[in-house]
């Protein structure tokens, strides 16, 4: 119907009548060249030319205007070689394009570009070589797209997807990409080191194969119920749970899923953080926090019984010396009651003497006696303890340094009665900084001398009047409203067992520092 145009009211049998053959066919010619041309100028995003055998353009159209710039008038009859960079024009790029294009009938490439006002852009290129029935050479057509935009779009994604992996390889957490039906699509490098198995073996198969045999039909459970009722179970928030390693062995994990929808596909992906460490530590801690709270006790025992002995011993010893006192003014007596008197004043006597020996034992045991001294590593002891003393400081808004010394790494202690003097000493350090604006503790050790090392507790807190310093650890003497007074007293009594020394220091500017020595190893065959 095309062919047509411009012969609107004729018939056929007009047609035959008034025109011969060859003035149909001419006319046919002429609609469908006048047809062609609007397609082509209608094609706007692609430039389309044609050359002569020479180069030079001969037909140019809107597509090839808009994108390059020059007008039909301007360049028509002009070499094409304009249109290549000074560079490719120097190397002869133009002619060769052109032998090429007769040799092989049609060349494609990509490759710059030169629009009128000298700017560049890279081009899909497709040259054509036009030829007459007897095959000789007529000129080329050409077929230029500029795909700058296109090809910067492809860069970009390609540079998402190696940023991706680059994630994928280098994050700490494990990530999983999976499908709605939990079909793996991507294991990331940290994935491939905690589960054990390689990128290759998992991709394609059901994530659950990393899940416990009891917890995979709960997962594809509520992976289905989700992807049809939209309820959540996992999604969207963190959660503790266990997974399986290649070995078989079982872990604790904590696992978030986030869920992105993609084209109406849903993909989740799983951050998966192996939480073994942490566990461990916290059961650790938790031992360790009993075993200090009992230490504590029996500590705070062991004072008030040490205190007790001091004090219960003067008075027996006093009642000792008034009944051999009372028993010496008796003397020797023929009355046979005096005599019986005499007796009981003498059992009296030796049986508050004995008193007096249990509670002199007894305070030696306590000030003294039966500690169990092991070679302990300083500076995990230390941390171990600051550890369990700073919770909560980090929320306070306390800032903390901790600095130890280098040139000695075992000391010979108690270990678990010198964390809770440190633990003690850090404790009343953050309480005495609660009202302050000021928050900085320091939490150092040095060498005090080459046998001792001296570990300091520094706050920024309000200070200890000197008055109350000289008494500070005195059982039963405190600075807080509702302490007991039995805190730096077991401290004292601990370091002092230790044949240590512990004391207090005001530091310029405010606050209060908690300093007490321990021994160190003797010998480098100590700390073997």
């Amino acid at each position: 119907m095309h062919l047509l145009v411009g012969f609107q009211g004729l018939t056929a049998v007009d047609l035959d009548q008034e025109f011969t053959s060859a003035e149909i066919a001419a006319r046919r010619h002429v609609v469908l060249a006048d047809e062609l041309g609007l397609l082509i100028d209608g094609a706007t995003n692609y430039a389309i030319y044609m050359l002569d055998p020479q180069g030079r353009v001969t037909l140019w159209n809107r597509g090839a205007e808009r994108i390059k710039g020059w007008s039909e008038a301007e360049i028509v009859g002009r070499d094409f070689a304009i249109f290549y960079p000074p560079d490719d024009i120097a190397a002869g790029k133009p002619r060769s394009d052109l032998a090429r294009a007769n040799v092989l009938g049609r060349v494609e490439e990509e490759s710059w570009r030169v629009r009128k006002d000298g700017s560049e852009f890279l081009a899909s290129v497709t040259m054509t070589a036009l030829r007459d029935e007897n095959g000789a050479l007529k000129g080329f057509g050409k077929v230029i797209r500029d795909i700058t935009d296109q090809k910067a779009a492809e860069a970009a994604i390609v540079r998402r997807e190696h940023h991706l992996r680059s994630i994928l390889a280098t994050v700490p957490d494990a990530m999983i990409v999976m499908d709605e039906l939990g079909t793996v699509s991507s294991f990331s490098a940290a994935a491939e080191q905690l589960f054990g198995f390689a990128e290759h073996e998992v991709v394609g198969r059901n994530v659950n194969m990393l899940m416990p045999a009891a917890d995979r039909s709960d997962h594809d459970s509520h992976l289905s119920t989700y992807v049809k009722t939209g309820v959540r179970h996992i999604i969207g928030s963190v959660r503790n749970v266990t997974a399986m390693r290649r070995s078989g062995e079982t872990f604790p994990i904590e696992l978030a899923v986030g869920e992105v929808s993609i084209s109406g596909e849903r993909i989740f992906t799983g951050f998966i953080r192996d939480v073994t460490t942490r566990h461990e530590s916290e059961t650790k801690m938790k031992e360790l926090q009993s075993e200090l709270v009992h230490v504590s006790r029996v500590s705070a025992m062991g004072t008030m019984a040490s205190t007790l002995a001091h004090e219960i011993n003067q008075p027996l010893t006093a009642i000792a010396n008034y009944l051999e006192t009372a028993r010496a003014m008796i003397g020797e007596s023929a009355d046979q009651q005096l005599g019986e008197i005499g007796e009981a004043i003498e059992l009296a006597a030796a049986q508050s003497l004995r008193a007096g020996n249990i509670v002199r034992r007894l305070r030696a045991f306590v000030d003294g006696g039966e500690t169990s001294f092991e070679l302990e590593p300083l500076d995990d002891l230390v941390r171990e303890a600051s550890s369990l003393g700073l919770i909560g400081a980090h929320e306070a808004g306390v800032t903390v340094n901790i600095d130890i010394a280098s040139g000695f790494n075992h000391v010979r202690v108690d270990r678990i009665q010198i964390q809770q003097v440190i633990v003690n000493l850090i404790r009343n350090a953050l309480q005495s900084m609660q009202g302050t604006v000021s928050k900085e503790l320091s939490i150092v050790a040095s060498l005090d001398d080459p046998s001792w090392v001296k570990i300091s507790v520094v706050d920024t807190g309000t200070g200890i009047e000197p008055g109350v310093r000289t008494r500070l650890f005195e059982a039963f003497a405190t600075t807080k409203e509702n302490g007991m007074g039995l805190g730096l007293s077991i401290c004292r009594t601990i370091v002092e067992a230790h044949g240590g020394r512990i004391w207090a220091d005001a530091v310029e500017g405010g606050g209060t520092a908690f300093n007490f020595c321990i021994p160190l190893a003797e010998t480098a065959d100590d700390r073997v």
